[in-house]
């Protein structure tokens, strides 16, 4: 039998099967929902996904050659979706001082305007989410974390920001710990993407 999640023979016996077409699903959800998104705004989806990554990123994070890492996409694809956005006059940059090759890039205040109004594009999604009781929660979270772990790991997800992936980050018997917060951590206060995050060496 040929080996493949999408395999109905194999999919209808083996649950690690269902799971992966389940996530196939909704990551399929999540570009339907972008690609509507950026339709309204006359973007393309990964335009829209860099007004909102400048949105909520921390300002030495948001240069050509970070975005081209945290969205898998090479530095010339990530340029040319900057400079639309420059032209149409939704994020400015600014040189380093240090480096004049080198820029920072902020949105304009209609960046801004539309940064927010696209950021709720997963609201289908989160509504079915918060319908979940919080034990069923915590093991979802405690999967797909762990799933996006092993995927970092692997190198096919290369920047994470999470817990598990910081050098921070520690556990024991007592559970969950962050040495620069210095305090435990309950599960639901464990962090997939921190601002904080120093990735271990």
């Amino acid at each position: 039998m040929f080996h493949s999640p999408f395999n109905l023979n194999q999919q209808n016996h083996e649950i690690d099967s269902k799971i992966v077409v389940a996530l196939e699903r909704l990551s399929e959800a999540f570009r339907v929902l972008l690609w509507n998104e950026s339709k309204l705004n006359a973007l393309s989806p990964i335009q829209i996904q860099i007004l909102i990554f400048l949105l909520f990123q921390p300002t030495e994070k948001c240069r050509i050659s970070y975005l081209a890492k945290e969205f898998n996409m090479s530095k010339p694809t990530i340029s040319d979706s900057v400079k639309s956005l420059l032209q149409k006059g939704l994020i400015d940059k600014k040189s380093d001082l240090l480096d004049s090759r080198s820029y920072t890039l902020s949105l304009t205040d209609s960046g801004r305007i539309t940064a927010l109004k696209s950021a709720d594009f997963t609201r289908s999604i989160e509504n079915p989410v918060s319908s979940l009781n919080l034990q069923q929660k915590e093991i979802m979270l405690d999967g797909l974390l762990k799933i996006i772990q092993g995927l970092n790991t692997t190198g096919i997800l290369t920047v994470q920001r999470m817990c598990f992936t910081c050098s921070h980050y520690r556990i024991s018997d007592e559970g969950h710990y962050c040495k620069l917060l210095q305090m435990s951590l309950a599960y639901k206060e464990i962090r997939i993407n921190c601002a904080e995050h120093a990735a271990i060496i």
